[in-house]
This record gives structure tokens, C-alpha cells and sequence, in this order.
């Protein structure tokens, strides 16, 4: 490894070195989040049937959360077996039919790294990717020599950058 002499040529080694560990977990965020921009389409999902037994007589809210789906509106008038778009429940024996759309295994686990919650096994692994990614915006700012042209022409597009981040979150 490269002798550290100053603050530039610890950014410099720091950066490139934690670079290449954190580019596997890159790959990984980079595809589950191209993905999760298409989840409201069925891009490279497949239909998964489930014919399971629940507690009896739940509300709309209560499955929609044990079988994990968003929107489930029983339709009116069906008595004992509610029908919803999805699939069917019967209240009365607590078994409930219904289909999900569902990306195969792996893609799904890489999906759950946007998703976790700060109480979710991934929490440390984003936790430490975000500040990864945070050392990288700052240590970049000294891979140039603070004087040349390139440093200064580097903080106009970051500052462009920043200001185009900014207008989509809050102007959007």
C-alpha cells in the first residue's frame, strides 16, 4: 500500500481502496434500484398462486398485512367468501385464495436493501454504503490540486449537480 504523507494522499489511497470494496455493493444497489423504478409494472416478474389458511373474519386491513399487499378492497355482496381483485377469502374458514406478482428470489433480496427500515437486518449495510458514498462525494474534492483548472471547473458541475438535486426533490 501507498505511504500516507499528508491529507491529499490519504483521500487519494482511502478513496481508491474503499472504491473497490464498495463496487460489489454498488452492482448491487445499481440493479435493485433500476428495478424498483419499474415496480409498478410486472417487468421480469411471475405470477405466484398461495392457497393458505388465516384467522377467521379479518378486515380488508388485517389480510392486506398477513398476506403483505397493498389495496385490498373486498367487493360488495359476497357474503362468507369476500372476493377481492387478487383472489378470494373466506371469513368463515379463514382460507384465502389469491395470486401475487412477485420478482424471482434473488432479485427480490436485492430489492430489499432499498426497502429496510433502521430495525431491518440490512440496516448496518446501508448505514455503511451511505457512508461510504458520503466519504467519496468529499474525498473526490482531492484528487486534483485545489488551484488548477480542473479542481475549479470539478466544483461548477458539483455545484450544478447539487442545485439539479435539489430542484427534483423539492420542485417536482
Amino acid at each position: 500500500m501507498a505511504a500516507i504523507k499528508d491529507t491529499k494522499s490519504f483521500m487519494r489511497i482511502t478513496h481508491r481502496y474503499l472504491g473497490y470494496f464498495a463496487a460489489g455493493i454498488m452492482a448491487v444497489y445499481a440493479l435493485s434500484g433500476v428495478l424498483l423504478i419499474y415496480r409498478d409494472t410486472n417487468f421480469l416478474k411471475s405470477e405466484n398462486k398461495y392457497d393458505v389458511v388465516l384467522k377467521l373474519n379479518m378486515t380488508e386491513k388485517e389480510l392486506a398485512k398477513e398476506i403483505k399487499m397493498k389495496n385490498v378492497e373486498f367487493k360488495a355482496g359476497d357474503g362468507d367468501l369476500k372476493t377481492f381483485k387478487e383472489g378470494t377469502y373466506n371469513a368463515k374458514t379463514g382460507e384465502a385464495k389469491y395470486t401475487k406478482m412477485q420478482f424471482p428470489f434473488v432479485l427480490e433480496k436485492f430489492n430489499q436493501l432499498h426497502k429496510s427500515t433502521s430495525t431491518h437486518r440490512y440496516a448496518t449495510l446501508n448505514t455503511v454504503f451511505g457512508l461510504t458514498l458520503f466519504f467519496f462525494v468529499i474525498s473526490s474534492f482531492w484528487m486534483f490540486n485545489f488551484k488548477s483548472k480542473a479542481f475549479r471547473r470539478g466544483m461548477i458541475y458539483a455545484g450544478i449537480g447539487f442545485v439539479l438535486a435539489v430542484i427534483m426533490v423539492f420542485f417536482q
